[in-house]
């Protein structure tokens, strides 16, 4: 299941995959090893994370049939989890199919970072999963902190100020609003100092918004707490032991909880996974070059899950095709229809649309075909369709959508800022911002880019460019590093030869720096595998997750 990232041409941030995380917890016992020697202390074991850990949740059914719903508590700061300051999370579940041979729950996110997991469930995310592990586990999953309905969650941005400008904006004509107000069509690859100036202005501006709205939980909404939150959420299921599946960030947070809970993990499928090892400029040249492959093979085969809507005769004109639309936008916005997303920012320039082309190559079976129409119409004058491909309808949260309301107006009565229903953009920027280092003086990204505009072409420029957001951002603990994980049992990693947000080579890396770490391989295209990628991958990774059967090595479906 996937979910697009928009950034606007006002925004920038990190064009990572909203897919989601799985963990699913089960019995103890089966075929899997016993772990490995515990380490000096659990972090969980402190008398001040008793309240925490001694929750059980309090189920109800949800807005939506079929599921029921509870809320979480954690701490805001696991430095001082009893100063009163907590998170409090929505969480979802879909009962097991087979309740007489149930062996425990299975915990999922559904990525990004940024995306909430407990609306996805009720959206009928526990259809991913394959028949076996729907009969065998209770489908679970959450909001993390700062994400979704998590109370408070994160913006950069508020209702209200949105409000204020459409209203502003209503009562000048767009007459009066003078020519060069649209800002400035910002270049794929910053070559002058005005245009690079420009980019760190916007991006500083970005990141004084978030500060302004987020402040007080900016440093507390990284991985390494979402994991924590995770075991919290383990024990408040009343479950020994985890059993997770993370689909693309979610591999982040699977891998920092079997860093910090080795002993407490039953089985982990990490699909589409990221490397840890790799520092922000690595990040961008690996994810970026993914891109720039996907692109190719998109040109490649079209004709071959297009059909006759391929906006070219041949590979080599449908590339043409993309870099003269990457072309027009550095000059001047793409035209685009009144009631489009983008026609307040005067229609689509050259960010957006990369974000667009990039976008679809995350499920070719159903984005390839949309996409070719869009090209095709905006290479004739008309990009609206191209703007609308990342639009995501518009839905009203699910489930406890009343509860989260009533805490939300709570919040405004204390003067906190009401957040708006998706705040998966702010999410994705702070969650990555803060994971991962990234250098505070300017002349660093300028010297990416040249090796980035090697390795992947205007992807890499714009990727780094977009990473400006976090040069100013708050500092959080965690640095590149190999995964250090004694004790945990076989990790299964899946990776997609054709993935371009999350590269095979990322997979292999992963799946080599766990201990007994698995690899299987998905050959194909689009972003992860499991749900996606056939009965060979369904069908391998439910009976490890069930069964505890290893893939040998070399596997490959």
């Amino acid at each position: 299941m996937n979910r697009a990232v928009r950034r606007r041409p006002a925004l920038a941030t990190t064009a990572l995959a909203l897919l989601g995380a799985l963990s699913l917890t089960a019995c103890t016992g089966g075929p899997f090893p016993a772990p490995g020697k515990a380490r000096a202390a659990d972090p969980a074991s402190r008398p001040d994370l008793k309240p925490f850990y001694g929750q059980r949740l309090q189920w109800t059914a949800c807005a939506t049939d079929g599921y029921e719903c509870a809320r979480l508590t954690v701490p805001l700061d696991y430095a001082h989890p009893g100063n009163g300051r907590t998170f409090v999370l929505p969480v979802a579940r879909a009962a097991a199919t087979g309740p007489a041979r149930r062996i425990g729950s299975l915990v999922y996110n559904p990525g990004g970072p940024g995306a909430g997991g407990a609306s996805s469930l009720e959206e009928g995310m526990d259809e991913a999963f394959g028949a076996a592990v729907r009969a065998r586990f209770d489908i679970v999953s959450f909001d993390p902190r700062g994400v979704g309905g998590s109370v408070p969650a994160l913006t950069c941005e508020p209702v209200e100020a949105e409000a204020e400008e459409q209203e502003a904006g209503a009562e000048e004509p767009a007459e009066d609003i003078p020519e060069d107000s649209s800002g400035a069509v910002a270049p794929l690859y910053p070559r002058t100092e005005a245009a690079r100036s420009a980019a760190a202005s916007g991006a500083r501006t970005a990141t004084e918004d978030c500060e302004e709205h987020s402040g007080p939980i900016l440093r507390h909404v990284g991985t390494e707490d979402a994991a924590r939150d995770l075991d919290v959420l383990r024990a408040a299921l009343g479950e020994p032991e985890l059993t997770y599946l993370g689909w693309s960030y979610g591999t982040s947070l699977g891998t920092s909880y079997a860093e910090q809970f080795p002993r407490r993990v039953r089985a982990m499928v990490l699909d589409g996974a990221i490397d840890p090892s790799l520092d922000w400029r690595q990040r961008v040249i690996s994810q970026s070059a993914g891109f720039r492959r996907s692109v190719d093979d998109y040109a490649e085969q079209c004709a071959e899950i297009a059909g006759d809507s391929c906006p070219g005769a041949s590979p080599r004109e449908i590339r043409a095709l993309i870099e003269r639309l990457y072309q027009r936008a550095e000059r001047e916005p793409l035209p685009v229809a009144e009631d489009s997303t983008y026609a307040e920012y005067g229609g689509m320039d050259a960010t957006a649309v990369l974000d667009a082309v990039s976008m679809a190559m995350y499920t070719p079976e159903d984005q390839w075909e949309p996409l070719s129409e869009a090209l095709r119409e905006a290479d004739q004058g008309d990009a609206t369709k191209l703007g609308a491909l990342d639009d995501e309808e518009e839905t009203e949260d699910p489930g406890t959508a009343v509860e989260e309301q009533e805490e939300r107006e709570e919040l405004e009565e204390d003067g906190t800022p009401v957040v708006p229903a998706d705040n998966g953009d702010a999410a994705l920027t702070a969650v990555n911002c803060l994971d991962v280092p990234h250098p505070r003086s300017l002349s660093p990204y300028w010297d990416a880019l040249a090796p980035a505009d090697r390795a992947a072409g205007v992807y890499g420029t714009a990727g780094v460019t977009a990473e400006l957001t976090c040069r100013d951002w708050p500092s959080g603990g965690r640095r590149p590093h190999r995964v250090d994980a004694e004790g945990v049992p076989p990790v299964l990693v899946v990776g997609t030869t054709g993935d371009p947000a999350t590269p095979y080579e990322e997979s292999v890396s992963l799946a080599e720096q766990f201990p007994a770490g698995m690899l299987l391989t998905y050959e194909g295209l689009g972003h992860t595998a499991y749900g996606r990628g056939g009965a060979c991958v369904t069908a391998k990774v439910d009976a490890y997750l069930v069964k505890g059967e290893r893939v040998r090595p070399g596997a490959t479906c």
